[in-house]
């Protein structure tokens, strides 16, 4: 008879534990790069800036840094042995300016030296002489001249021109959306440690291991096999340590290389923020038709963003951008054009939510001009545009919407924020308030979660078992702080019911899991999860074969439970039936891999199914504006966030509220400043705001949705790494409607991201002020 009297699992998936290293976080135990014991004859490195945005380098006189007491080696473009160039995607990102810079902070060449302090005050007494070119500084002087990395593309659906000449209502005008810095708590760094024969470890900050190891292999004209790349965490990414951290990889492993000696190359806070890239700033300009009602008749978009120098990842931020100018709303008859604007400014990168945030932003604008426009409520606006169920559902790139929730989503969400009636008393509140203005907005959130790059949708895992039945995972994401490596871990202990305390998690290292793909797009658990479990259900049906043969019982009367593996009418403890498997020369150790099903995308034609599903949310922000000096308060913040069934609560709780804040810091205070030089002037702590807990919600309302996902993920689960970043712009929407109190509703505020007290204050100027009978 079958034991069917079996304690939980307290640490599979569901459980809502705490982060592997939250402790070690606290304590200092968690070892990061800069913590490793520096290895004897360590040479530290420092990188020397140009200073200037767009010049050909006459000369570089470098005879005083090399004869500098304690430079042990001054590296330049000549000496790279293989090819200068670091770019992830298409070429024109040199490791080291040879003859021509073009941006003001370019890597000119790098001292080597026995203390950083050394190499600092070498750098410094290099001489450089410059014939500066004109320099391309922003977007719209782009556009003029223009000036692209890459070639402008195009999505069509319907007849947008007819239909608009058609439409009841037309409203054409632009947003500007600023950038934002990564800042990460630990900035970029690398240690190069040279082996035997070309060999080189390299301990790298970085969210894409293997890209590190192809560019180190590339620079220094080896093979891959010849780079191993180790990353056990990361103090943060958000998409800055996806391609960034190549460069910095490089450099160390081409001076461990030529000097035979261990080398670390750490930037700080201000070489970081001038040395590498952004979230794209944007400017966006629309033409909208509409209804009597607010229904959306066709609208056109054009998206011009600054990629800086060179194309780094723009190619696919800007893709995203274009895939969710959208946002959650149904555009019959759609057009939307994408340039991808060269600047001589540093080129901009990956960052949370790679370009979706952008579009969404833009959407977002579109709904409120139509709103005001016509006198209406703009969640109304928005609830009447959004996407069908069964009508209503093809998005401008053909892709049919098939899990579409965010109805229920609005709907629950209004119930508990109690929206109709707080709106009410907002607008009571403004119409006696003279300075003081209220706003509130909400805002949803429909993310495709997918890489665009279709190839990069796929994983793969390591996992051993040892005889005395602990287990060894391996994998090829990367721990950020983000609680990837727990949710993985719960996984495959929830495949074996085991606790997951009996589950060794490992550094991520290119020697244990090949051609990995970066941890980014919010694919971490969806494939490296995914990955994981593959390899653990195939030694768990290695075990189950040999547990039947060993007993004499059929496989279905063997049963994984958390006190022991049941076997016909036996209860043998785990780490029993491994030994006894392993005496029998069962094989315990294999990889797993996963690549993403029914993805796909012709980039010629804007059409495909380019996301495997969609990730919904939705918030309502209420904001206090003072309107003579634009200072603001966050009042309160009430949100409803689709997670799937969750693997871990508590680690996607912590993501939905980090996502919201950064997605807020970047609309409200985070502002990218460059002079007239191409000098970015926002570059420490000290001039670059990010927020802090000050600025935290008064009250802030988390509601999780964790309904299954529908199409078949790692135990239904959904991402929820960018999406809660877009919950943000319910901040900006709620500011702007603060503004738009000043006209009674009846214009949208022209509010510039982000929505800084001097830019707040720009948009009440520039709104019409009513008189005093209009509050009547």
């Amino acid at each position: 008879m079958l034991d069917t009297v079996s304690q939980p699992l307290k640490s599979g998936v569901r459980a809502p534990i705490k982060h592997d290293s939250a402790e070690k976080h606290l304590d200092g135990g968690a070892r990061y790069i800069d913590d490793l014991p520096e290895p004897q004859a360590l040479l530290h490195l420092h990188v020397a800036q140009s200073e200037c945005a767009h010049a050909q380098v006459l000369s570089m006189d470098l005879e005083a840094v090399k004869s500098y007491p304690g430079v042990v080696k001054v590296l330049t473009a000549e000496d790279i042995p293989g090819k200068n160039d670091f770019a992830a995607v298409t070429e024109g990102d040199p490791v080291l300016v040879k003859d021509l810079v073009e941006y003001l902070g370019q890597a000119l060449f790098v001292v080597a030296a026995e203390s950083i302090g050394i190499a600092r005050k070498a750098a410094g007494l290099a001489k450089v002489e410059y014939q500066e070119l004109p320099a391309i500084l922003d977007v719209r002087d782009a556009l003029q001249k223009k000036s692209f990395v890459l070639e402008s593309k195009r999505f069509l659906r319907g007849e947008p021109q007819e239909k608009l000449a058609q439409s009841t209502h037309r409203i054409q005008g632009e947003i500007e959306i600023g950038g934002q810095d990564h800042f990460y708590l630990e900035s970029n760094i690398a240690l190069a440690i040279p082996g035997e024969d070309q060999d080189i470890k390299v301990y790298s900050s970085t969210q894409h291991p293997s890209e590190v190891q192809h560019t180190c292999a590339k620079v220094l004209g080896v093979a891959d096999h010849n780079i191993n790349i180790e990353v056990r965490r990361m103090g943060g990414g958000f998409g800055g340590k996806e391609s960034q951290p190549a460069q910095i990889a490089a450099i160390t492993a081409l001076c461990a290389s030529i000097c035979r000696r261990p080398a670390k190359l750490r930037l700080d806070r201000d070489l970081d923020m001038t040395l590498t890239g952004k979230r794209h700033d944007y400017v966006i300009g629309y033409d909208v038709g509409f209804d009597d009602q607010g229904l959306i008749q066709a609208v056109r978009y054009e998206a011009a963003s600054r990629c800086g120098m060179s194309a780094d990842l723009s190619a696919s931020i800007n893709d995203r951008t274009m895939f969710h100018l959208d946002n959650a709303y149904y555009l019959d008859n759609v057009e939307i054009v994408s340039h991808r604007c060269k600047t001589h400014t540093v080129s901009n990168t990956a960052f949370r939510g790679f370009g979706g945030p952008q579009g969404m932003v833009a959407m977002e604008r579109v709904i409120d001009e139509i709103a005001y426009h016509l006198g209406l409520d703009p969640l109304e606006v928005r609830k009447r545009n959004y996407y069908g169920i069964d009508e209503r559902n093809i998005t401008p790139y053909h892709m049919p919407v098939t899990d579409n929730i965010i109805h229920e989503i609005t709907a629950e969400l209004e119930a508990d924020s109690d929206y109709a009636a707080r709106r009410e008393q907002l607008i009571e509140f403004n119409r006696t308030s003279p300075f003081i203005k209220k706003g509130l907005a909400m805002t949803p959130v429909k993310f495709g979660i997918s890489f665009t790059a279709t190839h990069l949708n796929q994983a793969g895992a390591l996992l051993h078992i040892y005889s005395d039945g602990s287990i060894h995972l391996n994998h090829g994401g990367t721990e950020m702080g983000q609680g990837l490596f727990t949710k993985v871990a719960q996984i495959v202990a929830e495949v074996f019911q085991v606790e997951v305390e009996r589950i060794k998690i490992t550094a991520t290292n290119t020697e244990k899991v090949p051609n990995t793909s970066p941890t980014a797009a919010s694919s971490g658990c969806d494939l490296n999860g995914k990955a994981a479990e593959n390899a653990a259900l195939i030694i768990k049906q290695r075990l189950t074969e040999f547990a039947g043969q060993h007993y004499g019982v059929d496989a279905d009367m063997i049963r994984f439970t958390p006190s022991g593996v049941q076997v016909g009418g036996h209860k043998v403890p785990f780490n029993q039936l491994v030994m006894q498997a392993y005496l029998a020369r069962v094989s315990l150790s294999t990889t797993g891999f996963y690549r993403t099903p029914k993805i796909h995308f012709d980039q010629s034609q804007g059409k495909g199914h380019p996301f495997f599903y969609f990730a919904y949310g939705a918030a309502v922000t209420e904001v206090s504006l003072d309107t003579l000096t634009g200072e603001y308060k966050v009042d309160r913040v009430d949100v409803v966030h689709d997670c799937g069934a969750s693997i871990n609560p508590a680690i996607d709780m912590g993501q939905v509220e980090g996502g919201f804040i950064q997605g807020m810091g970047w609309l409200t205070t985070e502002e990218l400043v460059y002079d007239t030089s191409g000098r970015l002037r926002t570059h420490a702590p000290s001039t670059y705001k990010i927020p802090a807990c000050g600025d935290r919600p008064k009250e802030f309302n988390i509601r999780l949705r964790c309904d299954a996902n529908r199409e078949d993920t790692v135990y239904r689960s959904k991402a929820v790494g960018e999406p809660p970043l877009m919950l943000g712009i319910s901040v900006f929407n709620a500011l702007n409607n603060a503004v738009a109190s000043l006209a009674d509703y009846q214009a949208c505020p022209p509010l510039t991201a982000p929505a800084t007290p001097e830019n707040l204050l720009k948009a009440c100027r520039a709104i019409q002020i009513p008189s005093e009978a209009a509050y009547a």
